[in-house]
């Protein structure tokens, strides 16, 4: 067991780093991740900055559910480059430690880019929701000012919530052997560490999975009820096809993320192997952020149309 660096101070032990334990200690396995892991982000960051392209350069996508769209990109990019870079160095300097102050770092942009997927999943749904039920009201309920101010608030609600948890996180005092299973610093993994109380930051875990995480699920299942509920009204088959063609890449988006996140809950579960789980995580830390853009450009007309564009200018 690796023990880290400790000071003590009136009685109280504080952490100067962690060791992050990774995938593997396999050193040959260890060279076979970093390349697949190097791939994965650099394929992540290249699909989305075309996607953030695309929208950007072509006026036919200046659309709130572009926006939103292009926001997700970002949020992707910013999601991945906060756990990959570091398990990239760490694999290929051999060193598995990272610093207290670091590890607080990485875990607040982990939950607070998290929660931004799962609000601006939701607002996605809600402009399906608008542009299906309420297509004579569309630009009205869904002008720049809505886009924005849902954004906005995506991005304070996710803000608050990491926040409150990096402080519940900061009132702990920390053991010796302070490894971390996992490729990075997991909220949950942390407290576990822990030599203090942490039944408050368990409750306040609990609570803010079900205010941040449950009500933009939620909130997307009633916007995709309201959905089907109109397109069966509706007498033309093909006009029902039409209004539901525009949700598929939506749906495939939505459905790879939130099936990613409940795939390492079951992990969680029905394994008492730390290192499995940190290999289920990398369903909803990577994978999703990867395949993002690939669901988007293979199933929406308008966003192939536009990358073409983008390909022939660049060309």
């Amino acid at each position: 067991m690796t023990i880290a660096r400790i000071t003590e101070y009136r009685n109280q032990t504080f952490a100067l780093e962690f060791i992050l334990l990774g995938l593997t200690d396999d050193p040959e396995l260890q060279l076979v991740l970093f390349g697949i892991f190097l791939f994965m982000y650099l394929v992540t960051v290249l699909g989305n900055l075309i996607i953030i392209l695309a929208v950007s350069l072509n006026s036919h996508l200046h659309t709130p559910m572009y926006f939103f769209l292009s926001n997700l990109s970002f949020t992707d990019i910013c999601f991945i480059s906060s756990t990959i870079p570091k398990m990239l160095v760490n694999i290929q300097r051999q060193k598995n430690a990272i610093s207290y102050t670091d590890c607080l770092t990485q875990m607040y942009f982990v939950v607070f880019l998290s929660g931004m997927e799962n609000f601006l999943l939701a607002a996605m749904a809600y402009d399906r929701y608008v542009a299906i039920c309420h297509p004579l009201r569309y630009t009205v309920m869904m002008n720049p000012s809505i886009c924005i101010l849902l954004t906005l608030f995506s991005i304070f609600s996710s803000m608050v919530d990491a926040l409150l948890h990096n402080l519940l996180v900061l009132r702990l005092s920390f053991c010796t052997y302070l490894e971390i299973p996992h490729f990075f610093c997991e909220l949950a993994h942390i407290i576990k560490l822990s030599c203090s109380d942490t039944l408050i930051n368990n409750i306040v875990i609990y609570l803010a999975t079900f205010i941040f995480g449950g009500l933009p699920f939620w909130g997307i299942i009633v916007s995709y009820v309201q959905i089907v509920y109109s397109v069966l009204k509706k007498p033309s088959i093909r006009g029902s096809y039409k209004a539901l063609s525009t949700c598929g890449s939506h749906l495939s988006v939505v459905f790879l993320f939130y099936g990613s996140v409940i795939g390492v809950y079951i992990s969680f579960s029905v394994t008492d192997s730390t290192r499995k789980t940190a290999v289920a995580s990398v369903l909803y830390t990577v994978v999703p952020q990867m395949l993002n853009p690939f669901v988007y450009s293979l199933r929406n007309k308008d966003m192939k149309e536009a990358l073409r564009k983008l390909c022939g200018g660049i060309l």
